[in-house]
């Protein structure tokens, strides 16, 4: 009987004790199950945080090439040089064989968006296409950096437009679309100091229409507006593209001739007085014909100064109304 009894009690101990090591071994399973998934959560998560990381520092590089361009683009206020400094901040950052900027009117625009080795970008202005980039061979992960960079450009050629808009108003006649006094006397003050420098020769031309006061009061004044316009236009015509020419005031124009003697100011105005001459102007309903007299100044011959040199153009065209009018007349000459 005794013996039955320590057989049981045995079995009964392996029966507690082989419990105990399944229920063990299964909490040690479910413990390892736990910490796999926390493993693998962890590489999830570093995973995520260096792709996170990938992500900010290219969008860091982004920002920072935005901003360099844009700092070098803002040193420049001519599109060429822009264009210059975006395609040279292109290149650091993406690999490309050409690029090229196509103003809205050029004709290679739609050719070259059939092309596929080119991606053409337009640059807009709010609703207004301003030009396009043309970038030939470029791959297709750095087409967003170029939308990027292109949209970036766009901001910056709207501002050099607007820059030079205003300086264009600024230095510009508003009726004649000359250049303004003010403006002329700076670059004559310029032109003279190069001059000097370079002791090279510069002529004024002082140019009065004539009769305008009677022409004024007898077509009125937006057909004289109109007159000066046209004669503006003939000047510009007749000159060099060196040559600049200014609205003096009224019915007055002024022309800096650089690097001319007075032989040869006086054969460009001679042009000019018989190109007036001979033009006729049509004016709304009317052909009308006008013409222009005309007074030289030269340096170093005729003064020295700015101001010497205005004075004696403008002598020189009060002796060539006093000759006549229509007639073209230097410093030192008294015609009879």
């Amino acid at each position: 009987m005794m013996f039955v009894l320590i057989i049981g009690y045995v079995w009964a101990v392996w029966t507690i004790a082989k419990n105990v090591v399944k229920q063990t071994e299964n909490k040690f399973a479910e413990d390892m199950l736990k910490i796999k998934e926390n493993y693998q959560n962890l590489i999830e998560k570093r995973a995520e945080i260096h792709k996170g990381r990938e992500q900010l520092e290219e969008e860091a590089t982004k920002i920072f090439i935005l901003y360099e361009m844009t700092r070098e683009i803002a040193k420049n206020f001519n599109e060429h040089d822009a264009f210059e400094v975006f395609k040279g901040k292109l290149r650091e950052n993406i690999p490309f064989e050409e690029c090229r900027l196509l103003d809205v009117f050029d004709q290679d625009v739609e050719s070259l968006k059939k092309l596929p080795d080119y991606l053409v970008f337009t640059l807009q202005d709010k609703e207004r296409t301003i030009g396009y980039l043309a970038v030939k061979r470029v791959s297709e992960l750095d087409k967003e950096k170029i939308v990027i960079l292109g949209h970036q450009f766009a901001l910056a050629l709207r501002r050099i437009r607007l820059y030079q808009e205003i300086e264009r108003l600024a230095t510009t006649d508003s009726l004649t679309e000359v250049y303004t006094r003010r403006y002329i006397l700076t670059r004559l003050e310029e032109e003279l100091r190069r001059s000097k420098l370079r002791k090279m020769e510069l002529s004024i031309l002082m140019i009065d229409v004539d009769y305008f006061k009677t022409f004024n009061d007898r077509y009125g004044h937006l057909t004289g507006d109109q007159m000066l316009l046209e004669i503006a236009a003939i000047i510009k015509l007749n000159i060099r593209e060196i040559d600049i020419v200014g609205r003096y005031g009224g019915e007055e124009f002024c022309v800096l001739l650089p690097d001319t003697s007075t032989e040869g100011a006086k054969y460009v105005a001679e042009r000019i007085r018989s190109a007036v001459q001979t033009t006729s102007i049509k004016i709304y309903d009317a052909t009308v014909n006008t013409t222009v007299s005309i007074g030289v100044a030269c340096y170093p011959q005729h003064g020295q100064s700015l101001e010497e040199l205005m004075e004696r153009a403008d002598w020189a065209l009060y002796r060539a109304k006093k000759n006549g009018r229509n007639s073209v007349c230097s410093f030192g000459v008294y015609d009879k």
